[in-house]
């Protein structure tokens, strides 16, 4: 393998990642949930209570993206939209009593993915794994 094959190895790795979390979820009953839900659930196991604005910067997603995602959401009925009493432009996105239950699920997969993920690897490789990663992000 070349220096030049970085791009493509971190696309395949991705794609896996993204497999790996979808397998899991399903052997854990729970269907129709891609990454992206993933990361706008995540988000809200922080703080309980988003804006459709707050959601689109904090997973890197376009607000048409977000609707769309966050409209699945809801009729999986993991989350619930409510308009803002003062503003009606503003839209808040909350877990419901459903998608507060899928944290203990995420925090297991979450665990074996980084398990497996970290796998072989010391502590100061993915020290300077993660530094290297962030100064190439950086550079976009």
């Amino acid at each position: 393998m070349e220096t030049r094959d970085v791009i493509s190895l971190i696309s395949k790795i991705r794609e896996k990642v993204n497999r790996f979390i979808v397998a899991e979820m399903v052997k854990q009953g729970i269907n129709g949930i891609g990454t992206s839900h993933g990361d706008i659930i995540y988000a809200l196991f922080k703080q309980p209570r988003l804006t459709m604005a707050d959601i689109s910067k904090r997973i890197h997603k376009d607000k048409s993206t977000v609707t769309a995602l966050v409209d699945k959401l809801v009729r999986l009925g993991y989350v619930t939209k409510e308009r803002d009493r003062e503003d009606t432009r503003v839209v808040y996105v909350a877990l419901s009593p459903k998608g507060r239950e899928l944290e203990p699920v995420f925090e297991s997969v979450s665990t074996e993915l980084l398990d497996l993920f970290y796998l072989n690897i010391s502590d100061k490789e993915k020290e300077d794994l993660l530094n290297i990663l962030e100064k190439i992000y950086h550079n976009f």
